[in-house]
């Protein structure tokens, strides 16, 4: 059996700026999904994904035919997009399953809640091009498309911070792990953003409205990465709102959601959805939100890696 692990991730700067080439701070968390590879009689690939719970969520079967993988199994929106990511992974390495005289059993194993963001796309495209021995920028390029921010994140076990360029994309790795960061916490707004809807009502927004954009969140990416003190930090997260605030024409999170609320608030993401990040003192910060049915919330050492 062969057994492969990618890491979720959170975008603490540059979301939807990392698209045109801004620097991002994103960080790997605690969480992320597992891939298993079992030999198995036959030709076909059954293929099986299980949650926190262990509770099956999906199943279905691919047949590996005419140099093609067919979806033997009912058809339905995963079962098709997990076609198109197998028949790109083996565009991109046809000698793995043309030398293949078996069938597979893959079990695929969230050990966090698929509908929070943290990465159940970006965890198992990495996983499958590490099973394909194939670079998993690529098959994400093939496949679902975005920046490949998350796709950096799975690989490593620290901060990083990442940026395309003409090259492909800058990986560095770096430090985040302040002084405050008793004072972070990052809660869940019971909703599931679609990332490839963000990012196309990003492509489509005008010109003007991200001038000079790339240049002043790369900016922000470095000074959230150096900073020392709170207050330096809550005053970069307001920044950072209004800058994404203009660009987007949507209002800040804070201001439309939760004005009264001492700390400041972070989108983190796609806008709207997904978790947010905020600042406080954690009796206040639970308190708060907590009355507001937002049950899910981690502080910041028990969710970064």
């Amino acid at each position: 059996m062969k057994e492969f692990y990618s890491n979720g991730k959170l975008l603490i700067t540059g979301e939807y700026a990392v698209l045109d080439g801004a620097k991002a701070l994103a960080l790997p968390t605690k969480f992320g999904q597992s891939l298993e590879v079992k030999a198995s009689e036959g030709k076909n690939i059954q293929w099986n994904s299980f949650d926190e719970n262990d509770r099956l969520w999906f199943q279905g079967e691919f047949e590996f035919k005419n140099d093609e993988f067919q979806l033997v199994s009912e058809k339905d929106g995963v079962s098709e997009k997990l076609l198109q990511i197998l028949n790109a992974a083996h565009s991109l390495n046809r000698e793995l399953f043309s030398k293949e005289k078996s069938g597979f059993e893959v079990n695929t194993r969230l050990n966090f809640n698929k509908n929070w963001g943290l990465g159940t796309s970006s965890t198992l495209i990495n996983n499958i091009a590490t099973w394909f021995k194939i670079d998993a920028h690529k098959l994400l390029k093939n496949s679902f498309g975005g920046s490949g921010y998350d796709i950096a994140a799975a690989k490593n076990n620290q901060p990083i911070t990442y940026q395309l360029t003409e090259n492909g994309p800058s990986i560095l790795k770096t430090h985040f792990n302040p002084e405050f960061s008793e004072n972070i916490f990052f809660v869940y707004l019971n909703e599931k953003k679609n990332s490839r809807e963000a990012i196309a009502h990003y492509k489509a927004l005008p010109k003007a409205n991200k001038t000079g954009l790339t240049e002043k969140i790369s900016s922000l990416t470095e000074q959230f990465a150096s900073c020392t003190t709170l207050t330096e930090f809550e005053l970069l997260i307001n920044i950072h709102e209004t800058l994404l605030s203009k660009a987007l024409q949507t209002p800040k999170i804070k201001q439309e959601r939760f004005p009264d609320f001492p700390g400041a608030v972070k989108s983190l993401g796609g806008w709207g959805g997904d978790f947010v990040m905020v600042t406080g003192r954690k009796e206040e910060v639970f308190e708060y939100f907590s009355k507001k049915g937002f049950e899910t919330i981690f502080a910041f050492e028990d969710i970064v890696l």
